[in-house]
């Protein structure tokens, strides 16, 4: 029953989604690391739910910070952080005890543990539980970008609606740090917005791809086999709720390329070798090449939808139908981008800090 992830730099989850808090621990962080609520603060809006397009459950996030943080630094000692829970209606959820929702983790969750979970609101399995990884991860972005190391994510597409690439990686992220719905094209937006709202008018969900680049992480960094940079993101993002899916660089289109086409030429820039494009995603043997690390990730529709669907009934072992009662998104990839760019600087730092050595990211200033 394990619920920490990291090598030398962990995060440990717990709480339910209608519990008295969630939280996290957070252990291996260096010493002396500035620790801006304001940040933070950003970072959890960015998560919270949007209109709607999103659930009418709405969560302050007031967090406390318990230990590990001393006048606005980090000690280098375990940080915990604890959100209290205070929006949640428990009877919306009283049928699902014994008629799991498809696509949710009711039915697998009563398997793992013996019908003793907390069921409601989806217990441990809820979304709600990514806003302490929110909290945590906003630690770590601002430890990275003071290593120049920058993380952003886009909404890619949805159905058959694209938004255009990263261009000007810098300028791009910042802007997505500006938008709680993070698009490039704001016009795309609008589109998608109107896509998941239509969703919505029918008692259904959408999902979508979201598109992640890391900048500024330096070549050389990642294990050949388990603890590839890959595979160690891979990991991470896998553990989001609703993510299906996750590739690098051009990933799955690299099978229609040859190649001539699917490799990146070297050239010089300077002292430093570049690549000329970027169809691996700045990864080569598990191993990054200093070029920015992109990645896509595939976000399911929510499986939370007010349309009947065939369940079962666990105590009776018989067949039924199931239609919800509560408040639900109709999507949730807008906000769980913010999510991906957590776990990705937990991860990215993790494998820093197992490359370089655990005061890699402190300030040596002082």
């Amino acid at each position: 029953m394990k619920n920490t992830f990291g090598n030398n730099l962990t995060l440990t989850l717990f709480g339910e989604s209608h519990g008295e808090a969630i939280g996290c621990v957070l252990d291996g962080m260096a010493p002396g690391i500035k620790v801006d609520r304001a940040y933070i603060d950003r970072m959890l809006t960015l998560r919270k739910p949007k209109g709607r397009i999103s659930t009418s459950r709405h969560e302050p996030d007031n967090y406390r910070i318990l230990s590990g943080v001393y006048e606005d630094h980090t000690t280098g000692t375990p940080i915990c952080i604890m959100i209290e829970n205070s929006d949640f209606r428990s009877g919306d959820y009283a049928a699902l005890n014994v008629i799991p929702r498809p696509g949710h983790a009711d039915l697998t969750a009563g398997y793992k543990y013996h019908g003793y979970q907390d069921y409601r609101g989806g217990g441990h399995f809820s979304g709600r539980i990514t806003a302490p990884i929110v909290a945590a991860g906003a630690i770590t972005m601002q430890a990275l970008e003071s290593k120049d190391i920058y993380i952003g994510t886009h909404i890619a597409s949805m159905g058959d609606i694209k938004d255009r690439d990263f261009t000007d990686y810098i300028s791009d992220i910042e802007s997505l740090y500006d938008r709680d719905f993070p698009v490039l094209d704001e016009a795309v937006g609008d589109k998608m917005r109107s896509y998941i709202e239509q969703a919505a008018s029918e008692g259904d969900s959408v999902g979508g791809i979201l598109r992640t680049a890391v900048i500024g992480c330096p070549a050389g960094i990642g294990e050949p086999w388990f603890d590839s940079m890959e595979s160690m993101l891979s990991h991470a993002i896998f553990s989001i709720p609703a993510v299906k899916g996750v590739s690098f660089g051009d990933g799955f289109d690299l099978s229609k390329m040859r190649g001539s086409m699917a490799n990146d030429p070297y050239r010089m820039s300077g002292e430093r070798v570049i690549t000329t494009t970027n169809h691996n995603g700045g990864i080569n043997g598990g191993i990054t090449n200093g070029m920015p690390i992109e990645f896509s990730t595939v976000i399911k529709p929510t499986p939370s939808i007010y349309k009947e669907q065939d369940s079962v009934n666990i105590k009776e072992n018989a067949n039924t139908t199931l239609k919800i009662e509560g408040r639900h998104d109709p999507a949730i990839i807008h906000r769980a981008r913010i999510v991906v760019d957590a776990m990705t600087a937990l991860t990215v730092a993790d494998m820093l800090i197992t490359h370089y050595g655990t005061d890699y990211l402190c300030n040596t200033d002082l």
